[in-house]
């Protein structure tokens, strides 16, 4: 038997799932502003950080800049020397996005300290790895804007971003567990463990890809400019063309894992329900690819399809935890508080 020690509030149990559910969404709308900054060229909006043309409050008129700033700023801006307000303040939105996401997740750390005194005290560790990781994301943004959107920067900082997703849903679908909100089971089949890896070394590769493929449009895009979107999939390499062939493996390879996910029981459960989200999920990612390839690559289509591909790995980390999570997750129930209820 559990000692009553060992046992985690009911509220805060709520409290941080309710937390941690808020940053999901953050992180996920990071995502999103990052992929918007690249889709229009706006990376460097601002040529300079933490501040943007010197400012807390970036301009939205060159006459609110010093009369010398294409001499300035000329050097960084790789000769892009006109003010372009737009651009400015679509970077500096991203940036007050990734900063509110610090607030969030730091918030959420706070609310993991109820676990240090239960039996699942690791939860409060991973929050506080998660919490560091942002902000070393932070540190790694303004050497994104230092560096000048050097390629490796740009891909380790999404991969990281990735990293610290993983790490909040873990902690998410954990305190789920705790809490008897979710049930988790092994599946019927060791095989679904094996797969559900596979499935997420392939998305993961497949958004490597897709970073590859990005990089060599950016040098495409400062050839022909942003007005020649209709030219740019032509003059793409070799590594467009695997890209897009890989997700046809992607495709195969996810139909047969939630196949299977389905069949070893998890038909009405939760692990059933987002492996069917999963699906969809990958037919839109798959579609928005479409887009871009035969349609002019429209700004749209780009952080949309980021985003997509990144829910799709995310979700598929969840499925992989409720099947197999009795293997990794260690369980501490909840004590019931007067007056609350799922």
């Amino acid at each position: 038997m559990t000692s009553s020690k060992h046992i985690i509030d009911l509220k805060a149990n709520r409290r941080f799932r309710r937390f941690a559910l808020n940053t999901l969404i953050s992180l996920y709308l990071v995502v999103i502003a990052g992929g918007v900054v690249r889709s229009t060229g706006s990376g460097m909006g601002c040529p300079d950080w933490p501040k943007c043309f010197g400012r807390w409050v970036p301009p939205t008129e060159a006459s609110q800049l010093p009369a010398n700033y294409k001499e300035i700023y000329g050097a960084k801006l790789k000769g892009e020397v006109e003010f372009n307000a737009t651009k400015t303040w679509t970077e500096y939105v991203n940036r007050l996005v990734g900063a509110l996401t610090g607030i969030i997740i730091f918030l959420m750390l706070l609310a993991s300290i109820p676990f240090l005194k239960s039996g699942n005290k690791q939860i409060f560790f991973w929050s506080l790895a998660a919490f560091l990781l942002t902000g070393f994301q932070g540190w790694l943004g303004a050497k994104v804007v230092s560096f000048e959107l050097h390629p490796l920067i740009v891909t380790v900082h999404m991969l990281l971003a990735i990293v610290i997703i993983f790490i909040v849903l873990y902690v998410f679908t954990w305190a789920g567990y705790v809490g008897k909100v979710l049930t988790l089971r092994e599946g019927s089949e060791k095989v679904l463990s094996g797969i559900g890896i596979v499935v997420m070394a392939l998305s993961l590769f497949q958004i490597l890809l897709g970073t590859q493929v990005r990089e060599a449009m950016d040098v495409v895009i400062m050839q022909l400019g942003y007005d020649a979107r209709s030219q740019w999939i032509d003059e793409l390499g070799a590594n467009f063309y695997i890209h897009r062939s890989f997700s046809i493996l992607v495709f195969i390879v996810n139909a047969i894992w939630i196949n299977k996910v389905l069949k070893s029981g998890n038909q009405g459960t939760a692990a059933g329900k987002i492996a069917r989200a999963c699906f969809w999920i990958l037919i839109a990612e798959i579609a928005t690819g479409v887009i871009m390839a035969y349609f002019g690559v429209p700004a749209f289509a780009q952080p949309v399809h980021l985003t997509f591909a990144i829910l799709l790995i995310g979700l598929q980390f969840i499925v992989w935890l409720v099947v197999n999570g009795k293997k990794y997750l260690k369980y501490e129930g909840v004590a019931a508080t007067a007056g609350s209820q799922f």
